[in-house]
């Protein structure tokens, strides 16, 4: 047996699966093997590929670059720009009737500012707004409606709504509603689907927003966020290196926050600082240095009461003066700092918790995106590999993504895709779509829309095709019988998926995994909001799956998901369900 694996390099645990599945499935018994706690969820192997993805030009000119972007479970992509800085490349559709931009010595404004992008039909519909949304920060609703708080002049405390049921409805604002000025704020949706807003620009405190126009603001002074600040250097000289802060739900109903180089738990219900952790070395992660974070998926205990694993994960950013080196300064006098390669994790609810040091990047990344996929992965993408955030300061774009897999043996993690064409650094966004692909918009590195030169400000809308959906893997690939699926979720109650599939075939328990995703608004190299949870299967029966539903808002907070059904690491179309 030794020499025989000495020749063929097969570990020996593979062997001992090939045995158990061989014996097992001549009995027809389903195996049980052992899984590190959120990772593996079959009891045979993925079905592998050796396609690295391939890019397509969705939308050749959508006329509005995409500084912040929110899938809607409308199926409508939002995104929307800054109002202040100069026409964009689409005028609305009113002659002679444009709406007054009060932050542009209200004078009437014809061009618009955002778009609702039909990712199917690959339509652009104009949208109205107000109050200057320039780095806001955003999220969903319970009813699945869009909120966009803050951003600069008359919209730093301006709460905007887009309804979900209504395509022709402009954005709905309320001027002054916010506690604190919010300019390069992080939301994070709370258990009962109000949001905890953190930080901004000179904003040394968080505040609690409900899901509603009409309401008393609620603001916790937080001094952890001037402590990681970086200070200026002289008068409109920010560094802070903290803004867009990391910040995640964590299943006991605290919130994990980091910023800059360091981290804490808190209590959104009364600001309260409920644990410190050690400073993360190597440089800072946030703006402008930007670098990318998530909460890895939530793989639910076969008894419904607690994720396996809580962990969160960074990657990449830069040294704290690496934005000095480039901000303000003629162009051949800056200094395009490289990007960091490192990454690393922590378990914010684990006594005693240090981060560790995950495998680094193949190459380094600022300003990059970091989302979920349907099968468990992550995708990162976009951003450059020297410099900062902030007009005309990075080069060297990033253009390879790559599929981050966490559960993997360390040297097997990171996969690079096929690369594409098209920078995408300073306010560019993107979102995983319902059929699967990465939808990516935006990028503009320039205070104007400014063309002819060698980072043009980007109007293309691309799509990226990720490995699982090679044509070859069609066969297994699983299709939500959407008639006989339950698309409305209790918390802690059963439910049930129909799939079919194109050969007939029929799918087995240790076969099939549920991934439920909630669509985070991204922006400047943060999804905010983004969480994948991974409920149990309690059974299959003729291609009908029985799951349990997220025991609480805790969990999922209460809202719309996108559902997907994966067979063996192959998923298929994901559905719009509601969770509450």
């Amino acid at each position: 047996m030794d020499s025989l694996l000495m020749k063929t390099c097969i570990p020996a645990l593979l062997l001992l699966q090939f045995f158990l599945f061989s014996v097992f499935e001549a009995r027809n018994i389903d195996p049980i093997i052992p899984v590190k706690a959120g990772g593996g969820d079959y009891t045979k192997p993925e079905i592998e590929t050796n396609f690295r993805g391939s890019w397509v030009v969705d939308n050749r000119n959508v006329g509005v670059g995409a500084m912040q972007l929110q899938l809607m479970p409308n199926d409508q992509v939002i995104w929307f720009d800054a109002t202040t800085l100069g026409p964009s490349a689409l005028k609305l559709p009113a002659k002679g009737n444009c709406p007054i931009n009060i932050d542009v010595k209200n004078q009437p404004d014809c061009f618009a500012h955002a778009v609702a992008y039909d990712w199917k039909t690959r339509k652009v519909k104009p949208i109205v707004l107000s109050g200057e949304p320039w780095c806001s920060s955003g999220n969903l609703w319970p009813n699945g409606n869009m909120v966009a708080t803050g951003g600069t002049f008359s919209g730093v405390r301006t709460i905007r709504m887009l309804p979900k049921d209504n395509l022709n409805a402009n954005f709905i604002d309320r001027k002054n509603a916010l506690a604190d000025n919010r300019w390069y704020a992080t939301n994070q949706v709370l258990p009962d689907g109000s949001a905890i807003v953190v930080g901004g620009r000179e904003a040394w405190t968080i505040e609690i927003v409900p899901p509603s126009l009409d309401f008393k603001p609620k603001r916790f002074d937080l001094p952890f966020l001037k402590q990681t600040c970086t200070p200026p250097k002289g008068i409109y000289r920010f560094i802070e290196n903290n803004l867009y802060p990391f910040v995640f739900l964590l299943p006991d109903g605290n919130v994990f926050i980091f910023a800059n180089d360091r981290a804490i738990n808190l209590n959104p219900l009364n600001g309260q600082v409920l644990k410190q952790f050690p400073v993360l070395p190597g440089g800072s992660r946030n703006y402008p240095a930007s670098g990318v974070s998530a909460l890895l998926p939530l793989k639910l205990s076969d008894d419904n009461s607690h994720p396996l694993n809580v962990e969160v994960a960074i990657c990449g950013g830069n040294k704290p003066d690496s934005f000095e080196a480039v901000d303000a300064k003629p162009m051949e006098q800056k200094n395009y700092v490289p990007g960091l390669k490192d990454c690393h994790r922590i378990h914010p609810m684990n006594p005693g918790a240090n981060w560790e040091n995950e495998q680094e990047m193949p190459h380094p990344r600022v300003m990059g995106d970091l989302l979920h996929l349907p099968t468990g992965d992550l995708i990162m993408l976009n951003g450059a590999k020297r410099g900062t955030a902030a007009w005309e300061n990075a080069i060297d774009p990033n253009f390879t993504p790559l599929i981050y897999s966490p559960f993997k043996p360390m040297g097997q993690r990171f996969k690079e895709m096929v690369p594409t064409t098209i920078a995408r650094m300073y306010h560019s966004s993107s979102a995983l779509l319902p059929d699967t692909k990465i939808l990516v918009a935006g990028s503009n590195p320039h205070q104007f829309y400014t063309h002819n030169v060698k980072f043009p400000t980007e109007l293309r809308v691309e799509k990226f095709s990720p490995p699982y959906l090679d044509p070859a893997l069609n066969k297994d690939r699983p299709e939500i019988n959407i008639g006989r699926t339950d698309k409305v979720l209790k918390y802690g109650a059963m439910f049930k998926v129909s799939v079919t599939f194109k050969n007939k075939m029929q799918l087995n328990l240790g076969e099939a995994k549920l991934t439920l995703l909630y669509p985070p608004f991204t922006t400047h190299g943060f999804s905010q909001n983004q969480r994948l949870i991974v409920p149990p299967i309690k059974g299959i029966a003729n291609n009908v799956i029985s799951a349990l539903a997220p025991s609480s808002g805790k969990i999922a907070p209460p809202g719309y998901y996108l559902l997907f059904v994966n067979r063996l690491g192959v998923p298929g179309q994901g559905i719009w369900v509601h969770i509450d």
